[in-house]
């Protein structure tokens, strides 16, 4: 599956539907080309459960991805299962090791290119397979997220019947993205991002073992660093980068040690000093905040490239431009906030490099916008007083009235509804007793937020000018 992340302007070109739906002999993971000998990361792919990274929560003896790996399928409960995570997390791993158990046969298809005479022709071949020759079939779907309504539910007769197991691999929540019968019907399990020992640990089993690098090359301390920090996380893009940095230590010739300079070369960018887990990250994230805060659209553009080119996850510079706009300028460009999120999910859709244009837009919009934090400072001050055993009861007029016996405690007895009143604003207590004329927001002089306190206190004479209860 493509890393919506990727620096990678293209992909190959797809073989088609036609292609992916020839079945492939569990554990044989063929190459274009031929002759030609299958990238590292395919070569290394885990053939068991043991020798996958990470994912120990899912893994444990007993649970239901083991029982299903290791041929458990006359189990009760569902026997397909949904694979939720980022890329580079395992999921096609995952279904390539349920097929490997013996007897099953292996399809692979993809939502980019399969339609619903494709899903049909699998479930109708799975049938007919599983009656002649009680042989199971596991149909892996990469990209579950793109089908349509229509083509998942055609999947649902040979997930319901276990014509097929099912084994979908999705990037995004399901619950927003897969339809609730096939969702009710499979088992949904969520992969966790790679941790860098997960990552480091990869690489170098990839350098010695035989059917990776089987020790032609050393991978130094510094380069491991490299490598595991421009994967982010994604055991894919690491083995890729490897071997790319290996074919340049090679090329200098045999047993020598891959550097931060062969990992430069492989990925064609500078390394930029730049630590993810250490100080670099968090202060060049500072620095790009403040610098927003501050109105200084080049310093924060600056920071965004330096974030940018080291390898730094777009989806987490996106989150903190998002927390920005509310925490710097909130009320005072209103604005700020949708084009924060819009910016978000261009990323989301669009990856990477063009990515880089719309985080761009975004963090100069954000930059020369007027500031003001009055709401982080009244959320900060309403938490501070809930915090300190402050908020009595809610008055009794605002409490539910709508269930039976309600009116019998006098819920909702006086209430005033607003719409009925010049306005929409009448005189009443909303805040508890022990809190009431309590005031959190303070709204500056800047942008949009201007005009706001000569409304605000006006409101506030109207709400307090009735009898208050103390």
């Amino acid at each position: 599956m493509a890393d919506l992340f990727s620096s990678d302007e293209a992909e190959a070109p797809d073989a088609g539907a036609a292609a992916a739906l020839n079945p492939v002999r569990p554990g044989s993971l063929g190459h274009a080309g031929s002759g030609d000998r299958p990238p590292l990361a395919v070569r290394m792919r885990p053939r068991t459960l043991d020798e996958l990274v990470g994912q120990e929560h899912l893994l444990g003896p007993g649970s239901p991805l083991r029982r299903l790996a290791e041929g458990a399928d006359g189990l009760a409960g569902p026997a397909s299962v949904i694979l939720w995570g980022p890329p580079g997390a395992g999921k096609t791993t995952l279904a390539h090791v349920v097929s490997n158990t013996g007897g099953r046969r292996f399809v692979e298809l993809s939502a980019v290119t399969a339609g619903v005479k494709d899903v049909r022709r699998v479930m109708e071949e799975a049938r007919q397979l599983r009656d002649r020759s009680e042989t199971r079939t596991v149909l892996f779907l990469d990209e579950i997220h793109r089908f349509t309504k229509s083509q998942q539910d055609g999947l649902l007769p040979g997930v319901e019947n276990r014509w097929v197991i099912l084994v979908a691999a999705t990037t995004e929540n399901p619950s927003f993205s897969v339809i609730s019968p096939l969702l009710s019907r499979s088992l949904l399990l969520t992969l966790r991002q790679l941790e860098d020992a997960d990552i480091a640990g990869l690489l170098q089993r990839a350098v010695q073992d035989e059917r990776g690098l089987n020790g032609t090359v050393e991978l130094g301390e510094e380069a491991t660093a490299a490598l595991v920090r421009l994967s982010d996380g994604d055991a894919r893009r690491a083995l890729t980068s490897l071997e790319a940095a290996a074919g340049s230590a090679l090329s200098r010739g045999e047993h020598e040690t891959v550097t931060v300079e062969d990992v430069e070369q492989a990925v064609d960018k500078a390394m930029v000093r730049y630590d993810r887990e250490g100080d670099q990250h968090y202060d060049i994230t500072s620095a790009l905040i403040k610098s927003i805060r501050g109105s200084d659209v080049d310093a924060a553009l600056h920071y965004l490239a330096r974030m940018l080119e080291a390898g730094e996850d777009p989806r987490f510079i996106a989150r903190r431009l998002m927390i920005a706009a509310s925490e710097e300028i909130a009320m005072a460009d209103p604005t700020a906030l949708p084009v924060a999120v819009a910016a978000a999910q261009a990323v989301q859709m669009i990856g990477m490099p063009e990515g880089r244009i719309i985080l761009a837009q975004a963090t100069v919009h954000l930059a020369m916008a007027p500031k003001s934090n009055a709401s982080y400072m009244a959320i900060n001050a309403a938490t501070q007083d809930v915090r300190s055993g402050l908020g009595g009861p809610v008055p009794p007029d605002l409490r539910d009235a709508h269930y039976s016996g309600a009116k019998k405690l006098g819920h909702g007895r006086g209430y005033k509804y607003a719409h009925d009143h010049p306005h929409g604003v009448v005189a009443q207590q909303y805040l508890p007793d022990d809190l009431a004329g309590r005031e959190y927001y303070a709204p500056t002089d800047r942008g949009a937020e201007r005009g706001m306190a000569e409304r605000l206190a006006r409101l506030r004479s109207v709400l307090r000018g009735g009898n208050r209860r103390r």
